[in-house]
């Protein structure tokens, strides 16, 4: 059996992500980034493919993707609140992980599984950063999903998709708690 850790479960169940728009600088550097990558690296990983990789995003680089997000929401047609929310998160952000899916080829391992491993590290790095003291918030997002943005802004191949943005920053506002699914209704027992 695994020594319990009470220190970890009270985190795992106090745990709140904390808004993109409450992110400042600084950031993470390199020496406090890579425990932090290293946690994400760990996720569940059902034969050992490593579905996923990383791209650290600094500035200028976070700039540049606000305003590869603009032409990216002008070319898509969204609103000009759409494009301004999706814009204020790289403008404010200190600091950006891109958790790219990269499916590989399996006789044994769905390709489904390799997305949940994808997701699995976006979550493990999310809850990293925050156990670290950061402040940390998973975002997706319509660019996320547009080829033109991922391959030109990115750099991704035909064959990766993001499977999430971590931005990770000093926390300027302690986001008030929200509600929690109940349990009673999500949870199903059976004993026989």
């Amino acid at each position: 059996m695994p020594i319990p850790n009470p220190a970890a479960m009270d985190f795992l169940l106090s745990r709140r992500s904390r808004p993109a728009k409450t992110l400042k600088a600084p950031g993470p550097d390199d020496a406090a980034l890579m425990p932090l990558l290293t946690a994400a690296a760990r996720t569940p990983d059902h034969g050992k493919l490593e579905p996923w990789r990383f791209i650290v995003l600094r500035a200028p680089a976070m700039r540049r993707l606000a305003d590869a997000v603009t032409e990216c929401g002008t070319r898509l047609g969204k609103s000009g609140e759409d494009i301004a929310k999706a814009r204020d998160a790289w403008e404010r952000s200190p600091l950006c992980v891109a958790v790219v899916e990269v499916q590989k080829d399996s006789p044994k391992i769905p390709a489904l599984e390799q997305t949940y491993s994808a997701g699995a590290a976006c979550l493990a790095l999310l809850n990293a950063a925050l156990a670290s003291g950061w402040g940390a918030n998973w975002l997706s997002g319509w660019a996320s999903h547009d080829r033109g943005f991922v391959e030109g802004a990115l750099g991704l191949g035909a064959d990766e998709k993001i499977a999430g943005f971590i931005h990770i920053g000093t926390e300027g506002a302690t986001p008030p708690e929200r509600p929690r699914p109940d349990l009673d209704q999500i949870v199903s027992w059976v004993s026989e």
